[in-house]
């Protein structure tokens, strides 16, 4: 239980937190208590006797944010909120480049659970100032630069950025992040040699949600799609057999367990054509973390070995199931 003097140094430190996100540009969702603690965290600021000019650039996860409110400013966030910091604080941090993800290994996918972030270096030395005489200055001086740095991370982003080639010939690019290493191997090697031919109706991607759709393509099968949240990760129309091929791709997200199947069979009902379940594993030891999950009547490919498909029972192999 903090002291009355504390709670009184926590309000002052959060007040301030949030004068500096505001004088940054932050909109109106941003500047809430959530937001100062972050920034706080970030910076190792503890309300009592750190002055904004001791403020450091340590690297943080999530988790260890959420310590730091609670322990220092006695703000405890249930962890089932872990991801609202993430989506709705850390993730505009981001954009603002207020806050660099991965600086010490940027191969690291985003939601990776070992993912931290740090303040970036220019934003470090511009709140170092705040509450000096000269911090409207040099937040002016900042403010000019930032647009810059945008760029300059935008750049180093679309480098990471992995190519794909579509069965047409059409090239997208997907995120760095999560499971597209995995589905670029889906696109490259499970497509041609299971679906030779098919044409991709739906890509999904770490950070846009959707790297590609093809809704025409749908509605001609039956289907109508409205969220995009419920989507499997690929979804190929095979030509030569007409069925729809849709596919998970495991890697922090379950396989298609029979709690998921209900639910693409849900999203997919109006499908004019049958429905074939597929989860994709890069190797064999993850596929095992999952084995007693994976719903039968699916299928499950793995990466690691690219000509083969393990079938979970049913009368056919690679194929619709009629109700």
């Amino acid at each position: 239980m903090l002291k009355k003097a504390d709670k009184k140094k926590v309000e002052q430190k959060i007040r301030e937190a949030l004068e500096i996100l505001e004088s940054l540009g932050f909109p109106r969702q941003q500047l809430n208590e959530r937001s100062a603690l972050t920034l706080l965290s970030l910076l190792n600021l503890k309300p009592a006797a750190d002055a904004w000019e001791s403020a450091s650039d340590p690297l943080m996860g999530i988790t260890p944010m959420m310590e730091f409110f609670a322990e220092h400013y006695g703000k405890q966030y249930a962890p089932n909120t872990r991801e609202t910091v993430r989506r709705q604080t850390v993730h505009q941090f981001l954009q603002a480049s207020l806050v660099v993800a991965n600086p010490d290994k940027p191969s690291r996918p985003t939601n990776s659970p070992k993912a931290v972030y740090q303040i970036e270096t220019s934003a470090l030395k511009l709140l170092r100032e705040f509450g000096k005489a000269n911090w409207d200055k040099r937040l002016s001086e900042y403010l000019r630069t930032v647009e810059t740095l945008e760029k300059l991370y935008a750049r180093e982003r679309n480098k990471r950025r992995i190519p794909v080639t579509l069965a047409n010939g059409q090239k997208i690019t997907l995120s760095p992040g999560g499971q597209n290493v995995l589905i670029k191997k889906i696109i490259d090697e499970f497509c041609p040699l299971f679906t030779p031919g098919g044409h991709a109706v739906y890509i999904g991607d770490t950070e846009t949600k959707w790297a590609y759709f093809d809704p025409d393509a749908l509605q001609k099968l039956g289907v109508e799609i409205e969220e995009h949240g419920k989507m499997p990760d690929v979804v190929v129309h095979h030509l030569e057999k007409n069925w729809l091929v849709l596919i998970e791709a495991v890697t922090s997200h379950g396989p298609v367990n029979p709690k998921r199947r209900q639910e693409l069979k849900a999203l997919f009902a109006g499908s004019s054509v049958g429905i074939v379940y597929v989860t994709a594993f890069i190797d064999r030891r993850t596929m095992m973390k999952y084995l007693d999950d994976i719903s039968w009547e699916t299928e499950v490919w793995i990466a690691e070995s690219p000509t083969h498909l393990i079938h979970f029972n049913g009368e056919r192999f690679l194929g619709p199931y009629e109700d």
